[in-house]
């Protein structure tokens, strides 16, 4: 999310230029990848989609609690990201082996949830979740980059981020169709995940292809993370993703704060998701190609205008009853701002990462910077859970709304003095 390419890195800068008729093309690879993830995203979403209703509701956890649990969902995977970066990265590209073991390690996480009651076991199987996604991220995105020309990533990581999106739209939708057949069946939408999970697994072993370096020898010696923090860019980058997740309000903690504000049932709460993963899909290709063409950093900053939009609206009409047409109107409103955030901010961060950092150090740059993302969300959740039990919902959403407004002023500072290649001031 967060954002300027750097100066390209020599192997990025001699990679050949696309023939003609070809720089458009997506690359075999992304596409295949992109099946894994849509996939993948059925199954996880269609968890998410039910997990804060089930834990809140059904299992009677405290937003504190919540909080906790919210947060080793999202953070969880903060180390495990640079584990997966550096071991995908070693000898030559492993970024398959390394993804798919991440991949089924999610996908065993999902049957477990059916034999798990308590706060504490629930935590675990959540953080062994992440700990898979962890490992999995850094070495997918690192084969997406690699397949990709450097002027094409952009659109590349959103066209992999619109398919991943369709999943994440049919996930809560089966999750909704399923909970409306058998009201609390949440046991039944944990099965139904587990399938789907392993077909996930499956395809990444059939189509996604094998090594990811080619034309580049393997690194001669252990990549320390040291060596990537001597990379100016991409401890700027670093910084940013960190400090802008501490103040990022987890998408549960929003579906939440709307569920309660519109009064909706329990069964209709699978559907908040939809609007999110809805305006998703449709702009992630144009926010893609549109960072390639007027720079990453505007991009990014639009996609946090929106989403500060929307946690506006949250606390300037709590009830949305001021509003035409009533709440509908304030819930289609910040669904389509939260939309168009992660439009405008998820594959930008991975496609400014992946121009700060050489072809061999590639895997290991996308998972420090994921990992610095992961740890200011952990905490983030944690913060928003304490606020909120302490205060009420609407003083620990002021309190985010306040802090972002400071760390997107930051960061845009930060990023507005990275350079390209040629001297100017990089807006992607």
């Amino acid at each position: 999310m967060y954002l300027a390419d750097s100066r390209r890195s020599a192997a990025s800068a001699a990679a050949p230029a696309p023939g003609p008729g070809r720089s458009a093309r997506i690359a075999p690879t992304v596409l295949a990848l992109g099946t894994v993830s849509l996939i993948t995203d059925v199954s996880s979403e269609m968890v998410t989609a039910v997990l804060p209703l089930y834990l809140v509701t059904a299992l009677g956890v405290s937003p504190l609690g919540f909080g906790v649990l919210d947060g080793v969902f999202n953070g969880a995977s903060a180390v495990l990201r640079l584990l997966g970066g550096f071991l995908g990265d070693h000898g030559g590209g492993r970024h398959k082996a390394v993804a798919g073991a991440g991949y089924g390690l999610s996908a065993l996480c999902r049957p477990a949830l059916l034999l798990v009651r308590t706060t504490p076991l629930i935590g675990l199987v959540l953080a062994a979740d992440r700990v898979g996604k962890g490992l999995r991220t850094a070495p997918r995105d690192a084969m997406i980059s690699l397949a990709t020309p450097p002027e094409r990533r952009g659109r590349a990581f959103g066209v992999h981020r619109a398919m991943d999106t369709v999943g994440a739209l049919a996930g809560p939708l089966l999750a909704f169709l399923i909970l409306r057949a058998a009201p609390g069946g949440f046991h039944a939408v944990f099965t139904v995940s587990s399938y789907v999970a392993a077909l996930g697994v499956l395809v990444l072993v059939l189509l996604v292809p094998g090594r990811s370096l080619r034309s580049t020898p393997a690194p001669t010696a252990r990549l320390r993370l040291r060596e990537l923090l001597h990379l100016p860019a991409l401890r700027r980058i670093t910084a940013c993703a960190a400090l802008l997740g501490l103040a990022t309000v987890s998408d549960s903690f929003v579906y939440l704060l709307l569920q309660r504000r519109l009064g909706l049932p329990a069964a209709w709460f699978p559907l908040l998701p939809l609007g999110t993963a809805a305006v998703y899909l449709l702009l992630a290709v144009p926010s893609g190609a549109l960072a390639d063409r007027i720079g990453r950093r505007r991009v990014f900053v639009l996609g946090h205008a929106a989403l500060l939009t929307g946690y506006g609206l949250l606390l300037a009409r709590p009830g949305g009853g001021a509003m035409p047409g009533g709440g509908a109107v304030l819930a289609a409103a910040v669904l389509a701002l939260h939309g168009l955030f992660y439009a405008a901010t998820d594959g930008v961060l991975a496609a400014a990462t992946a121009g700060a950092v050489p072809e061999q150090r590639r895997g290991a740059g996308l998972a420090l910077v994921g990992t610095g993302q992961a740890a200011g969300r952990f905490a983030c959740s944690l913060a928003v859970g304490a606020l909120w039990s302490r205060w009420g919902d609407t003083a620990a959403l002021a309190a985010m709304t306040v802090a972002l407004t400071v760390a997107v002023t930051i960061a845009a500072r930060l990023l507005g003095r990275l350079t390209d290649g040629g001297g100017r001031a990089a807006g992607g």
